[in-house]
């Protein structure tokens, strides 16, 4: 006995000693060009400063109520919570293609059958009955020799940190929407200000020209004139009101609330803050690197490489362990119970498939490809993402400061022309078209500073700013709740997980 488990040792142990892995190894599909990418538009809209850190970049505006905005859907977007929810699945699908390393089959059987044997002719009839009884462990154990378990592990593994990193994008994606959402509802709350303002200046105006023409001091041309102006700038009014509604429940959605008015929104009618140039801690080509979404298509390159392997498996023999321990007995009296100890290897080679296996073999290959130029758009689409949002806040700051003195000409225009018309050198239309410059000019600086800041942020979210956070990607409530209905063991504590293989350089670095 102790002869045969040293054997059966000593197969086990060359068997596996002597695997290899079929397919691919994983190469990054890294471009030359992004090792060192920059542009002027970069160079002109970015410093480099250790503060503040990229991954809470919002903190350049030093807004409380941004701050408090980004800290609630941090804890309540349904969105960040799907993608929290897509890690805990990644990682039980990893713990499924662990499972490949033990034995395949491991099963216990019991039978109790109840005979009842009637046999008529011949020299020896029988009529009996009985009970037969059987106990039985079955392992059957599939050896890795070919990879084929090893790879799966190895495309799990790419796909779980592929999880990681398409929840970090979410965040990357949600804390932009959320600093983009804030701040164009505060340019609104500005614009609808203003309008306000100069619709109460024009009703005056109005109000005066119609007392005017009512002792006939003026002709009706001028009623009319005021008239249209003040409705005009009235009727803009309602617009502007069901856009602030809208932005409101937009945010409201965003950070996990039901539609509706926001306790932390208290109107703040000084002007939106404007950044000149973005801070960031490393050069772009780096960051434009570690951008989750890039790292999350690199990896999944990883995971169909890995796939290539496994279809490639496919072409050999499996070879396998099989044993058994089988009791058996029944109540038959003068029979023997028996006790078989069963062992031994099995190959299986599907040698006639017609063409089946070369041709997943190619679907692979092809996918593989498909995901490696994916990434390579990804990375160039990030990168006009980035130069975009530069150009666009080098822009749209030098238009924000020529409408901030064009506003002052604006205003000084229409005093000089009110000033005018009282005195009776010009006519009332000068008044009118400097009170309707002021409005528009007023309305376009309100327009860019919103433009400024949202490039200024659309900058940072291209470059991946605020990717990390230090919360569990399962709330406590949720936990909870999916606890009580199935056992997750240690799954949703989120220890440490190390990959099973080398990932790519930026993934290790950021873990």
């Amino acid at each position: 006995m102790r002869s045969g488990i040293s054997q059966f040792l000593l197969i086990t142990a060359l068997a596996l000693g002597g695997c290899v892995r079929l397919g691919p190894d994983f190469q990054p599909p890294g471009e030359p060009w992004v090792d060192h990418w920059n542009t002027p538009n970069l160079d002109q809209a970015s410093q480099r400063a250790l503060q503040p850190d990229i991954r809470q970049w919002w903190q350049i505006f030093a807004d409380p109520t941004l701050d408090q905005l980004i800290a609630e859907s941090d804890a309540h977007n349904s969105s960040l919570k799907i993608a929290g929810l897509r890690v805990m699945e990644a990682r039980a699908q990893l713990g499924i293609a662990q499972s490949g390393r033990y034995p395949q089959l491991q099963q216990v059987s019991a039978d109790s059958v109840y005979v009842n044997r009637h046999q008529s002719g011949g020299t020896n009839p029988v009529d009996s009955h009985f009970w037969q009884h059987s106990a039985g462990f079955d392992v059957g154990w599939e050896l890795d020799f070919w990879g084929r378990f090893s790879r799966a592990i190895e495309a799990s593994d790419a796909s779980y940190f592929a999880a990681e990193a398409n929840y970090e994008d979410a965040l990357v994606l949600l804390r932009a929407q959320v600093a983009d959402t804030y701040f164009s509802l505060r340019t609104t709350q500005a614009r609808l200000r203003v309008a306000e303002e100069n619709a109460r200046q024009q009703k005056r105006n109005y109000e005066i020209t119609e007392k005017l023409f009512n002792s006939g001091q003026t002709a009706e041309l001028d009623l009319q004139q005021a008239k249209t102006q003040y409705l005009g700038t009235l009727s803009s009014i309602p617009g502007l009101e069901d856009q602030l509604v809208r932005i409101s429940n937009a945010l409201a959605v965003l950070i996990g609330r039901p539609p509706g008015a926001l306790p932390m929104m208290v109107e703040n009618t000084g002007l939106i803050p404007l950044v000149d140039r973005a801070v960031l801690q490393d050069v772009p080509a780096s960051l434009l690197l570690r951008r989750p979404d890039v790292r999350a298509a690199e990896l999944n390159v990883a995971a169909q490489s890995a796939l290539i392997g496994v279809a490639e498996t496919d072409f050999y023999p499996s070879l396998s362990l099989l044993g058994s321990i089988v009791w058996s007995t029944d109540t038959l009296s003068g029979t023997s119970r028996s006790l078989d100890l069963i062992g031994g290897p099995s190959l299986r080679w599907n040698v006639f498939d017609y063409g089946r296996i070369s041709n997943n073999v190619r679907v692979q290959d092809a996918r593989l490809q498909q995901l490696i130029e994916a990434y390579r758009d990804k990375v160039r689409q990030a990168a006009r993402e980035a130069d975009d949002a530069a150009s666009g806040l080098t822009r749209s700051l030098q238009r924000e400061r020529i409408l901030r003195e064009a506003e002052g000409a604006a205003k000084r225009s229409l005093v000089l022309a009110s000033a005018l018309y009282r005195e009776g050198y010009s006519d009332f239309q000068r008044v009118l078209d400097a009170q309707r410059a002021l409005l528009d000019v007023q309305d376009s600086y309100l327009l860019s500073r919103g433009d400024a800041v949202s490039n200024a942020i659309a900058l940072y979210k291209a470059l991946g700013g605020g990717w990390y956070s230090a919360q569990a990607k399962v709330d406590p409530a949720t936990r909870l709740q999916m606890e009580q209905r199935t056992d997750w063991g240690d799954l949703l504590a989120e220890p440490p997980v190390q990959p099973a293989y080398p990932l790519p350089d930026q993934v290790k670095d950021h873990d």
